[in-house]
């Protein structure tokens, strides 16, 4: 029954769609109700010979960046660079342990992606995290208040 009447309605629908036709463009003349005959809206062909002419059979890019931050101890580089269907690259950070972890990286359509891992102490610990907050200390509260009073000390 649901089914009978969602195709009654979409005939009703395109029924009416035939009947009252589209509104004229801004600043035409406007003709009598109903004097627009439906126009059916087609989608554009696909541009498949535009995809085609952009295909690059050899793509190739490279770039890099590094951070080193003193306030925060946030310290990463990486790089990467392809030839056609062959990428490699390099990336390495400051982990919280103070050691750095150094990943250099290949991919090809042959072998997958492989990844070789190494692990370099540094001479120097990494950066704590700035603290959000203030220190906060216990102060005597005045007669006749309970001892929960709290000064910032800034």
């Amino acid at each position: 029954m649901a089914f009978k009447f969602a195709v009654f309605a979409a005939i009703v629908a395109v029924a009416n769609a035939v009947a009252i036709g589209y509104p004229a463009p801004l600043g035409a003349v406007h003709a009598p109700y109903g004097a627009y005959p439906a126009v059916a809206k087609v989608a554009a062909p696909l541009a498949v010979a535009k995809v085609a002419d952009d295909y690059d059979p050899n793509p190739q890019y490279s770039y890099s960046y590094h951070i080193a931050d003193a306030l925060t101890g946030d310290n990463k580089e990486q790089q990467e660079s392809r030839s056609g269907d062959v990428v490699t690259g390099s990336y390495a950070l400051v982990e919280p342990d103070g050691t750095r972890r150094v990943v250099e990286y290949t991919a090809d359509p042959v072998n997958g992606f492989n990844a070789v891992v190494h692990r370099e102490p540094l001479g120097v610990k990494a950066v704590a995290p700035v603290a959000a907050y203030p220190a906060v200390a216990k102060v005597a509260a005045p007669y006749g208040y309970p001892a929960y009073g709290k000064a910032i000390l800034g």
